[in-house]
């Protein structure tokens, strides 16, 4: 919902009925030109319809939120004193460089 008033609010409501009512297609239309839809049972919302890329934008920052709080618990948390070097983990793990020559990785 781009647009937070009364009016865009009302805009986004759905009944379900409209869907009983065979407009799934003119539904799904509104939601790709004008965005999220609440689909309303009951007087209750039962669900909320928006387009797949704003619902992969929307877990893309969820799971970066989420990382970022691991990151910061995990540096309150940090005491350099019980860090090892990577030499010291490969050697811990009996891990040569060598081992690693054929090994691709690929970072995002």
């Amino acid at each position: 919902m781009n647009e937070i008033s009364v009016m865009g609010i009302l805009k986004a409501i759905v009944p379900i009925t409209r869907f009983n009512k065979g407009e799934a297609n003119r539904i799904f239309d509104e939601v790709e030109t004008t965005g999220t839809k609440v689909v309303m049972k009951n007087n209750r919302p039962a669900c909320i319809l928006m387009s797949p890329a704003r619902y992969e934008s929307l877990m893309e920052m969820l799971s970066d939120y989420i990382m970022q709080e691991e990151a910061e618990n995990r540096m309150k948390h940090f005491d350099p004193i019980e860090t090892m070097s990577q030499q010291e983990v490969m050697e811990s793990l009996g891990i040569t460089d060598a081992d690693l020559d054929d090994v691709d990785i690929e970072i995002e």
